[in-house]
């Protein structure tokens, strides 16, 4: 299947990462579909680690767990060439400024256990107009690694932090408002 971007809406999101490379995308789960007339603008393959911490559970005197803290990954282009950086908030900096701050929308268990899960996530831009600002909601799908340790977690252990590996591609997207397309086509992660 191959997905139709308009060409404004992408030139408007590639600023500042030229060079990029056609990908193939994956079919994405019912819960991750974007409002129509979203439409892949980017894909962003990242790289990086899911930070966790060890303390007491809410809710549950006595006990303790793993619990997510923030993302911290480089964004690169679909060539290799770093783009921007991904961390807590969750946040997206593009290399030119321009930011995404996102709010979970919808999630989907990963396809093989031991990934953590795909998401929909709505974004709101800050910073300066660039490559990002014109993004309105990031698939992060395809993911591999970054579950929570197994590791035990209890009150001599409490504040120990672990950095769990992880990559994961973020389909960025936008509004379907310009004319013209361009097709995507299969490439390979380069990073």
């Amino acid at each position: 299947m191959k997905i139709i971007v308009p060409l404004a809406a992408l030139a408007a999101l590639l600023v500042g990462c030229a060079g990029s490379q056609p990908v193939a995308t994956v079919a994405v789960p019912e819960p991750l579909k974007p409002p129509a007339g979203e439409v892949l603008a980017l894909v962003v393959p990242a790289k990086g680690v899911q930070i966790y911490e060890c303390r007491a559970a809410k809710d549950k005197p006595g006990v303790f767990e793993w619990g997510f803290v923030a993302p911290e990954a480089e964004l690169f282009d679909t060539r290799g060439s770093k783009i921007g950086k991904h961390y807590g908030g969750p946040s997206w900096e593009a290399a030119d400024g321009s930011k995404l701050t996102g709010a979970l929308k919808g999630r989907a268990d990963a396809p093989r256990s031991g990934d953590i899960p795909w998401l929909l996530i709505g974004t709101t831009a800050s910073g300066p107009q660039g490559s990002f600002s014109k993004v309105s909601f990031i698939q992060r799908v395809n993911t591999v690694g970054g579950v929570a340790p197994t590791a035990a977690c209890g009150q001599a252990n409490s504040g120990a932090t672990a950095r769990i590996p992880y990559t994961a591609d973020y389909y960025f997207l936008g509004e379907a408002k310009a004319t013209g397309a361009v097709t995507t086509a299969p490439s390979e992660r380069k990073y």
